[in-house]
């Protein structure tokens, strides 16, 4: 299906079947779901749509399948097969998409039972990944997820090649094509994460680098096409590339912002969706490791959908978060597209989320309030200490201030003495500037930084 598919002779197999000289342009799906009996819920196909539409196939009709579960060997059952081939004849339709992943049995019975190709969700997705990677490393992460994908789908795909020949220095009569195609793909896969391994450890030192600068991260998540990029252009002064269409961006971006006297970097990541495949969360993980890493989680939603799919795109982000171990990091919520709304849509979505900050990246408006949110979460997630730095170690005070989110002091005649709020990974870094009359390990502050009494003269207070 894809320009980039990992697997061409599949998809040359699937093209002639369909009788099509140009697939991508005149592919014409069925959607097909099994879903919940009573289910009749047509909107809950509307996701699988958009993503055939970004892989440049047109939707000729649709279809909800009524069962507990998936069938085994055909996800449908024998039942179904009859209006499935009428649903085909009547819409004109050379292709079936199904809205889950299918097993490699059911691709191939659906196959051989309605005589068209047959794709599953994770199929469009792969496609549509491999038309949007434009790095190295985004472009090795996609063929990593396709070649895991289909490895258990070549079976079948050689059956008309008789066996092989032995060669010298082999046994018995030889590897049949099959197994010569699986043994190449796992010697590339094996490749594949080697060199995504170093390139991870490139990512870690570029990463090593930004922690020891004491920069806060903010990673942008969010559903894909929330407008996550809009809204880091608009931040930033950024120029990443923007569309309206899903996984506009793979590749995970970092640009800087200043704020309050503060530097802050900000992390534009790949979108999410329902059901995102684990391929994909396996193969992105060094991406979406920037999310984890991050001090502050900014979940961008799009405010101009519907309460239902607002409440399903948040739940399926929070899926996704849990996953790789990020559900746990302070997070803002950015309503965002707010200028679609009217004054009315707006303080209904006030009262639904009255924690939530409302921001137009494209009108600009709420940004100095979204960025107010991030500098107060990530304050309150400091850790108040106490230290007295000799004069002779002035680098010390610079390292101080560089990692403070706030920061006083004043001038003693043993040193400079300094109340500071920093991360508590940092503060280890400043053991050895602990006051000997520190009380549990907190120093004890001298009389004019209590907090009761006037500040001395001298004491200069930053952000």
């Amino acid at each position: 299906m894809g320009k980039h598919s990992a697997n061409p002779q599949r998809e040359a197999v699937k093209t002639e079947a369909a009788g099509l000289t140009n697939p991508r342009a005149r592919q014409r799906a069925l959607v097909v779901a099994v879903v919940a009996r009573g289910e009749r819920d047509e909107d809950r196909l509307d996701e699988m749509k958009e993503l055939l539409k970004t892989a440049g196939v047109a939707t000729s009709g649709s279809m909800l399948v009524p069962r507990d579960e998936p069938d085994p060997d055909r996800y449908v059952g024998t039942g179904k097969l009859a209006e499935i081939k009428q649903a085909l004849a009547d819409t004109d339709s050379n292709l079936v998409a199904c809205d889950d992943e299918l097993s490699p049995r059911q691709e191939r019975n659906l196959e051989s039972e309605l005589g068209v190709p047959v794709i599953d969700r994770t199929a469009v997705i792969l496609d549509i990944f491999a038309d949007h990677a434009h790095t190295a490393e985004g472009k090795l992460q996609v063929e990593l997820a396709q070649l895991d994908y289909n490895l258990a789908r070549m079976r079948g795909l050689w059956t008309h090649l008789e066996r092989l020949g032995a060669g010298i220095g082999t046994r018995g009569p030889g590897e049949s094509q099959i197994e010569t195609d699986r043994r190449l793909a796992r010697d590339r896969i094996a490749k594949l994460r080697r060199r995504l391994r170093k390139a991870e450890r490139g990512r870690e030192v570029r990463r090593t680098r930004r922690e020891t600068s004491s920069v806060p991260t903010i990673a942008l998540a969010g559903y894909t096409n929330a407008g996550k990029s809009s809204l880091m252009n608009a931040v930033t002064s950024a120029e990443v590339g923007v569309g309206e269409r899903l996984f506009h961006t793979l590749d995970p971006t970092t640009r800087s912002f200043r704020h309050l006297g503060r530097d802050f970097l900000l992390t534009d990541t790949v979108g999410f969706i329902r059901k995102l495949p684990h391929q994909l969360v396996e193969a992105f993980k060094a991406t979406l490791e920037e999310t984890h890493r991050a001090e502050l989680i900014c979940q961008v939603v799009d405010a101009s959908e519907s309460e239902a799919d607002m409440s399903q795109a948040m739940a399926a982000v929070e899926a996704v978060l849990r996953e790789i171990g990020a559900d746990a990091l302070p997070r803002v919520v950015a309503m965002n597209k707010i200028d679609l709304l009217d004054q009315a849509s707006r303080e209904e979505l006030r009262r639904l989320y009255p924690k939530a900050v409302q921001v137009s990246a494209l009108e600009g408006d709420g940004l100095d309030l979204l960025k107010d949110a991030w500098a107060e979460t990530l304050r309150a997630s400091l850790t108040e200490i106490e230290l007295v730095i000799p004069y002779e170690e002035g680098n010390r005070l610079a390292e101080v201030y560089r990692a403070a989110g706030d920061l006083e002091r004043e001038d003693l005649p043993e040193g400079t003495f300094v109340r500071a709020r920093i991360h508590p990974s940092e503060i280890h870094r400043f053991a050895d500037l602990r006051h000997a009359g520190s009380q549990n390990g907190v120093e004890v502050p001298p009389a004019g930084l209590n907090g009761s009494q006037s500040a001395p003269e001298g004491r200069r207070t930053g952000v």
